[in-house]
């Protein structure tokens, strides 16, 4: 086990896990996870399938809570928080994306900027400015107007990515957003990544499967499979806990672990 793993709580955390369990019909899946997420870190979660990543956003988005332990977002247990415009959400690649329903791509970034029952509240200037500026940074302003349906899966992730950019957050999670997404827009994706974290400022939590990506995108790593198994700067991970994340032996060949790009 890294001792990386014990993680001190800074003023500059705006995700923390201390100590959280969690577990389905009686099964734990997530057990005695301590992880601070500082402002302004490009941060990615690794590990195996039924490792416990997704639920580790479902409970910093509050949409489970931890049966022991505490997980608070900017200051606050996620159940109680209320400031959701700080807080943007990419689900799994076209997850969310409702393939029947003939709305248009900007009719679903508007979804975005929902705050309770307003039907004309998002087309109001302000609101139809930010929809067109959230589209411009994902370059896909132009394809405002076209069906949600005739869009490549890579296009329909743009979407959803700019529909949680449109209240400007300052906290972007992301859940394995790549599924689908051939290799020509997955660079373009991490591209994107790169310019909202090191250009905006936007501090970034992506859940990932791929390896090689994460060490050569992301600044931090949070390997968890159940407890945390690693914890640090990414270019610091090793094939010992990368094998013991997984279980086997592995290897990644990175050009560019010391983000040199960057």
């Amino acid at each position: 086990m890294s001792n990386e793993t014990t993680q001190v709580k800074t003023p500059n955390s705006v995700l923390e896990f201390n100590h959280a369990w969690f577990a389905y019909n009686g099964e734990p899946v997530i057990e005695d996870l301590t992880f601070a997420l500082e402002k302004g870190q490009f941060a990615a979660i690794l590990g195996p399938n039924g490792g416990g990543k997704t639920t580790m956003l479902r409970l910093a988005l509050g949409l489970a809570k931890p049966s022991r332990g505490s997980v608070t977002l900017f200051g606050e247990p996620p159940v109680k928080f209320r400031s959701w415009g700080r807080v943007g959400y990419v689900p799994q690649a076209t997850e969310g994306v409702q393939t029947r329903f003939p709305a248009t791509a900007e009719e679903v970034v508007a979804q975005g900027l929902y705050r309770g029952f307003d039907p004309i509240a998002v087309w109001r200037s302000n609101g139809r400015d930010a929809v067109i500026q959230a589209m411009e940074t994902v370059d896909i302003a132009d394809m405002r107007g076209r069906r949600i349906t005739s869009l490549s899966v890579g296009q329909q992730q743009r979407v959803l990515i700019a529909r949680a950019l449109v209240r400007e957050p300052e906290l972007l999670m992301l859940d394995e957003p790549l599924a689908g997404i051939d290799a020509s827009g997955q660079e373009q994706f991490h591209t994107l990544l790169r310019r909202l974290n090191s250009a905006m400022g936007m501090t970034i939590l992506l859940v990932s499967h791929d390896i090689g990506a994460v060490m050569r995108e992301a600044t931090s790593v949070a390997c968890i499979n159940r407890s945390l198994v690693f914890h640090g700067p990414t270019h610091t991970l090793t094939q010992r806990e990368l094998a013991e994340l997984y279980g086997f032996p592995v290897d990644v060949l990175v050009h560019d672990a010391l983000h040199e790009h960057r």
